[in-house]
Order: structure tokens, then C-alpha cells, then sequence
């Protein structure tokens, strides 16, 4: 089979390289890519949010499957016209990626189902919400955008003049767009943080090995929130009995809930978790693979890639059994410096060898192209130094090792990654 996957980071780096491993695909092709994924697939110059652009590059390439990974062509509805020109696709269809597109929306889906989440309230009035956010009288208070705000729409504020600055410059200066035009305010919750993907196919639900992320910008989580500066997998935290949990109480009862309302969900649901003293209660849902948990938990799949996709574009799921290594995997992301805020790209990378790639690790290239050969820094993260290992312990020894040998003007990166887990 031929197949198309849509987006250009780490994250789909890893959906390609887990693809490569499948005995039944014979051709990736990758739309925009970068220069570490052009080594491994055949890349198109099309941006992952041209919805009829990539529409057009399938009907040319005629793939087998469209896997849809990043979250704005998901929301935008790039699976629904897909489907409709008759093409098979990995990813939820616009009705449903809204679990991710609206905030609002997948509150109050968890209050009308009873999912466990912090309790909150919607505003698209400044003064309604200030007020309200005084009242409280609660801190930290969070403050949510209700739209897609690569990542940045959530405010955590310590105190109440924090709290009005978050609220007025989503609501009155327009700091995030439409996204911002009306919000979230929560309860902060506490605890652990923990992320699980799961693979669904609109009626079963199976979940992957679960993850840990590491936000903050720079070690002991100081610093900026980023995209995610590393993860571990599995994590510790995350035992059979929470697990189970999980499962009765929320997992099964969100796909319940999306079939429940019409909206199916189909593909890979991430469900961002809180273990509260309260017991485990849902952050966030996301409507795709997270980036970089991707990079972690696909080095662990024993299972062919391509029976997943194809028993939930069936509906089939049910009858896969999806296996798992009980192996550990850690990622490690080189970052340009002055990320997440203003950075330079262009620096040539050194260290990586002609696949981009360098010994004893796989390296999943997030922002990076291809220029005469050499490989240059293209956007924030740069690179995800991803190594597996026995324990926890020695993937994140194997992992560090290379990190060593690569380089690029400015590169920065956490030296803490799985700190955390270790210490638990």
C-alpha cells in the first residue's frame, strides 16, 4: 500500500518511520515533510492547513490512505473532503476533531456525561469573567482559549491582576485570534500529569503505553511553556489500577459520549490526565498523536502500523489485538535558542549522517530541511534524540550519549528529562 501522511514534524516523523516498519507499504509520500523525513519518504511542497492543496496532491498520488496528524487540517474538516473524493484516511472527521477545536465544546461534553474534569465556566465578556474570577477567589485560576492556540491559548495565573491581564488580552486585544474570542475559566487541579493515546475507531477504544511530557522551556521546569521539551514512556505513575480507572471512567464514556451526540470519533484520541487526590480527572483532549508523546510511544508498538489504520477505517478494532514492548523510550528535544519565543533558523546541524541520523538512537527530526546536503535548523524544536532501552534509566543514558555529538549554533536543551520518574 501507498500512503500520504500529512504534516511536517517530529511527530510525523515517527507516524513515518512506524510506517516504513510495516511489511505493507511499499511508498510514503509526505506532505510538507522536512529535510529528515525526505529521507524516508517522498515529500510534496504543501502546507499541512491547504486542505484543497492536499486534496489535489492525493488525487494525483492516489494513496492507499491519507493519515491526517496535525490538529488545524483536522479541525478544518481536511478528513470530511478526503472522504468525500473517496479516499481512505486515518484521522477524526471535522465533527469530531471539535474535542480539540472547542474547549467549550468538550467542557461541556464532560459535564453533560459525567467525565471527570475541573469544574469551570465559559465567558465571552471581560468584565463577566473578571468578576467571576473575583468571586473565586481561588488560585492559581486557569484560563483557557476555547480554539487552537498552537499550544500557547492557556494562562496559569498566580494572582488576581495576573487573571484580568490573561482574560483582557484574550477577550479585549485579541492576543489568539477567534481563538481567544471566548474562554475558559477552570479550578486549578493537582498532581501528577499524565498523557495516554488511544486508538479508536468510533465504538472501541485502545489505549497505547502511557507517556510523560515535559513542558517548561529549560530544567527543573523553569522557563516558558513549550511544545514539549521531552518525554518518557511508559510512565510510572500511570499503574493497571488508575489505568482501569481511566477506562470505565473516562475513556469509554468519551467515545460513549462523541457516538452518543453524532460525532464518532475515529483515529487516535489523546487524553491529557490529572492523577488528583480525587483520582485521575481529564486536562484536555487532543484530537491526534501529541508531539512529542508520538516519538516515545511508537518505538514501543510491536503491532503492524498498518492493521491499526486499516481495522479502524473498518470499524474493526475490536478484533485487533495490539501488541506493546515492555521496553522503556525516552526522547530528548534539541531546541534553537531563544525557543519557545524568537529564534533563528538556518544554522547547519552537525553530528547526523546522510539519513540525518546518528548511532544508537533514532533521531526524529521536528524542524529541519535539507539544503545541499547538509541538514539546517527550521523552526523551534529541532531535533527529538529518541533512544529505547531496558529501563527508563539506560534509554535516557543512550539518549543523553547522542545528544552530545550533534550540535547547531545556540542548540539548548533539558538535562532532566525523566528526572521525575526516576524520583517517583
Amino acid at each position: 500500500m501507498n500512503v500520504l501522511v500529512i504534516g511536517g514534524g517530529g511527530r510525523e516523523h515517527a507516524i513515518i518511520m512506524a510506517l516504513a516498519k510495516s511489511g505493507k507499504v511499499d511508498k510514503l509520500y509526505c506532505a510538507p515533510g522536512n529535510g529528515g523525513i525526505s529521507k524516508y519518504a517522498e515529500c510534496h511542497p504543501v502546507k499541512a492547513t491547504d486542505i484543497e492543496g492536499c486534496v489535489e496532491l492525493a488525487k494525483k498520488l492516489q494513496p492507499d490512505y491519507v493519515f491526517v496528524a496535525p490538529d488545524d487540517p483536522l479541525v478544518l474538516g481536511m478528513v470530511d473532503r478526503l472522504n468525500e473524493e473517496g479516499f481512505k484516511t486515518f484521522g477524526p472527521r471535522a465533527n469530531a476533531a471539535i474535542l480539540e477545536g472547542s474547549k467549550v465544546f468538550s467542557k461541556a461534553l464532560m459535564k453533560k456525561y459525567g467525565i471527570p474534569t475541573a469544574a469551570y465556566e465559559t465567558f465571552t465578556e471581560a468584565d463577566k469573567a473578571i468578576s467571576y474570577i473575583n468571586q473565586q477567589n481561588s488560585y492559581p485560576a486557569v484560563i483557557k482559549c476555547d480554539g487552537l492556540a498552537l499550544g500557547k491559548g492557556v494562562i496559569i495565573a498566580k494572582d488576581f491582576e495576573e487573571a484580568k491581564a490573561a482574560v483582557n488580552s484574550m477577550l479585549l486585544d485579541g492576543k489568539f485570534g477567534k481563538s481567544g474570542s471566548e474562554i475558559v475559566v477552570e479550578e486549578f487541579m493537582t498532581g501528577p500529569e499524565v498523557t495516554v493515546l488511544a486508538f479508536t475507531d468510533g465504538k472501541t477504544v485502545k489505549p497505547m503505553v502511557s507517556s510523560m511530557d515535559h513542558k517548561r522551556a529549560y530544567d527543573n521546569d523553569e522557563g516558558l511553556n513549550t511544545g514539549g521539551m521531552g518525554t518518557i514512556a511508559p510512565n510510572p505513575l500511570y499503574t493497571k489500577k488508575i489505568a482501569d480507572e481511566c477506562m470505565e471512567k473516562i475513556f469509554m464514556p468519551t467515545i460513549k459520549a462523541m457516538a452518543s451526540e453524532g460525532r464518532p470519533f475515529k483515529g487516535c484520541l489523546y487524553f491529557g490526565l490529572m492523577l488528583t487526590p480525587k483520582g485521575p480527572k481529564v486536562i484536555e483532549y487532543n484530537c491526534r498523536f501529541g508531539d512529542p508523546e508520538t516519538q516515545v510511544v511508537l518505538p514501543l508498538l510491536k503491532t503492524d502500523m498498518m492493521d491499526i489504520i486499516t481495522a479502524i477505517w473498518e470499524e474493526k478494532l475490536d478484533s485487533l489485538d495490539i501488541e506493546w514492548s515492555d521496553k522503556a523510550c525516552a526522547c530528548v528535544v534539541m531546541a534553537s535558542g531563544g525557543y519557545p519565543e524568537k529564534y533563528e533558523t538556518g544554522k547547519e546541524i552537525s553530528g547526523l549522517d546522510d539519513m540525518g541520523q546518528t548511532e544508537n538512537v533514532f533521531v526524529y527530526h521536528a524542524g529541519t530541511r535539507l539544503e545541499e546536503g547538509k541538514f539546517l535548523t527550521a523552526g523551534g524544536r529541532v531535533l527529538g534524540v529518541t533512544a529505547t532501552g531496558d529501563d527508563l534509566q539506560s534509554a535516557l543514558d543512550t539518549a543523553y550519549k547522542a545528544v552530545k555529538t550533534i550540535s547547531f549554533e545556540k542548540a539548548h536543551y533539558r538535562t532532566d528529562i525523566g528526572k521525575r520518574a526516576l524520583n517517583k
